[in-house]
This record gives C-alpha cells, sequence and structure tokens, in this order.
C-alpha cells in the first residue's frame, strides 16, 4: 500500500532510489545540493512554513510543540491546501509520496508535521 516518506534532501542517493512522487517541502532550496543532483516533481514552497514561523522556530526543538500548532494553522488557512490536497489524494492512491526536506534534525522539522498532516487527511 502507497504511503507517505520522509527523506532528506542531502541524502541524493536514497532520494534518487526511491520510487515514488517526489516532493521537496522546504521554502528555500537545500543549501550547498545542486538542481541537478536532486530528483524530484514538484517543489511545493507555497505550503512551506512562512519565513517569520520558519526564523522564530530556528529548529529549537523545544520550540516543536508550539511550530507545529502554528504551522498546522497555517496549512489549514492556506487557501493552496485543499487543492494540493486532492492532488496528493489521487498521487497516493498508485505510488509513495516522498516528501524531500533539508533539515538536519530528522524528528522535529516541517516536514514530519506535513507527512501528519497528509496521514490524518488521507484516512
Amino acid at each position: 500500500m502507497p504511503q507517505v516518506k520522509l527523506i532528506r534532501a542531502y541524502d541524493h542517493q536514497k532520494v534518487r532510489h526511491n520510487k515514488g512522487y517526489k516532493i521537496l517541502v522546504d521554502r528555500l532550496w537545500p543549501r550547498g545540493v545542486s538542481k541537478s543532483e536532486l530528483p524530484y516533481e514538484w517543489w511545493l514552497k507555497e505550503l512551506a512554513p512562512s519565513n517569520e514561523l520558519r526564523s522564530w522556530f530556528d529548529h529549537q526543538d523545544e520550540r516543536y510543540p508550539k511550530f507545529k500548532r502554528k504551522y498546522l494553522d497555517e496549512i489549514e488557512a492556506n487557501s493552496l491546501s485543499k487543492p494540493v490536497l486532492s492532488f496528493l489524494k489521487n498521487i497516493i492512491k498508485d505510488e509513495d509520496i516522498i516528501l524531500i526536506y533539508g533539515a538536519k534534525n530528522e524528528k522535529y522539522n516541517q516536514a514530519v508535521v506535513l507527512k501528519d498532516w497528509l496521514d490524518s487527511n488521507f484516512k
């Protein structure tokens, strides 16, 4: 059964060898990664955390619970969230969705929040 997966942008080989619909979910292009090295179908920067929220979070683990709530509020308020969700519901019928992100912390980042949101809406 297809699922939503997370892969760091810096793990080029893993991104390249995993089959699925690949979506970069960062607002900014990952530092030090050339566009030719990173295979992706869609750069979904429109649903990434706002610059203000991203700057406030600053990848500080203790801020993650509040970051998650604020980011989910941003997603729900975004006019693109429903069309994106509808599109991805069709994709996941046939293949995995791979969310690509640049954060060092694999546990506390926006891709984890987005994956949880997608998973809860795909049920």
